[in-house]
């Protein structure tokens, strides 16, 4: 559920009549997605030059009107220039949940355009702020090598910390989190149905753990339901979570003109006028 921002305050003259008024709120792994998930991403790679189209598979009966055609699947599937990258749009598609929500976005990469298999994806649901996808796509859309391991993972510690994140005490190697403890990073064992190339996905260790990836969430408080979780597989490069995490974590407020209901008390606004 969403909620408009601070509707106690008069909105402006230049917006239209009912038009929730704009601010700016931090810090934005609370400030929820603004309701244009999709939009966001979806400018940002037609920016990039990548291509779009609509995959729509349904069901139809013998003399059944064109009306009446059960559609089972539609996903809008975004591919970049040189094929070795792409975006789907799978909420419609009533996909697999991360921390109890569905995915709404799947980022696949390959090393060979020719493979029709990709090497990682990445996984989000709704109210993973747009800007934090975006920032993530242009890091991804930079790589000449896009499945290619170039770094260790301290990058991606080192992408939070500098903006005053702090390192798990019991996990120090392996999680950090908001000072409020209201968002966490870290490495861990991935979840189920995550595609991957790596082939202990398909196996387990002898103690029972997988392959450890990239997982981060955010819980507005102990207890509570996950505002948005994020999945990575465990071939993804750590350079790239890092641009995922340096954003997330930047202490740059956001815009926004509605609020998740359930972070409304823990953001901080000022009015974008």
């Amino acid at each position: 559920m969403e909620a408009l921002l601070n509707p106690q305050f008069p909105f402006g003259p230049s917006l239209p009549i009912g038009a929730p008024a704009a601010y700016w709120v931090g810090p934005r792994h609370l400030a929820g997605d603004d309701g244009r998930l999709y939009g966001a991403v979806a400018d940002t790679l037609a920016g990039l030059g990548w291509t779009s189209l609509t995959v729509v598979r349904g069901r139809r009966e013998l003399d059944e009107p064109l009306e009446d055609r059960q559609v089972l699947r539609s996903t809008v599937l975004h591919i970049s220039p040189d094929a070795l990258r792409w975006a789907q749009w799978v909420l419609p598609d009533e996909p697999f949940q991360l921390g109890g929500l569905p995915v709404a976005w799947q980022f696949s990469a390959r090393s060979d355009a020719t493979s029709p298999l990709a090497e990682w994806s990445a996984y989000f649901t709704p109210d993973v702020p747009g800007e934090v996808l975006t920032d993530f796509l242009l890091a991804l859309d930079r790589c000449d090598r896009p499945t290619a391991a170039l770094t260790g993972p301290n990058v991606v510690f080192d992408a939070v910390t500098a903006h005053g994140w702090l390192r798990d005490v019991d996990e120090p190697h392996a999680t950090a989190m908001h000072p409020t403890f209201t968002a966490r990073l870290g490495l861990s064992e991935v979840p189920p149905l995550i595609q991957d190339s790596d082939a202990r996905v398909l196996t387990t260790e002898q103690d029972g753990t997988g392959p450890f990836g990239w997982q981060a969430w955010a819980e507005p408080a102990m207890g509570a339901p996950y505002l948005w979780a994020a999945s990575f597989g465990a071939s993804v490069p750590h350079n790239l979570v890092a641009a995922f995490a340096a954003s997330l974590s930047s202490t740059a407020p956001v815009l926004r003109r509605v609020l998740p209901e359930s972070t409304r008390d823990r953001l901080m606004c000022a009015p974008a006028s």
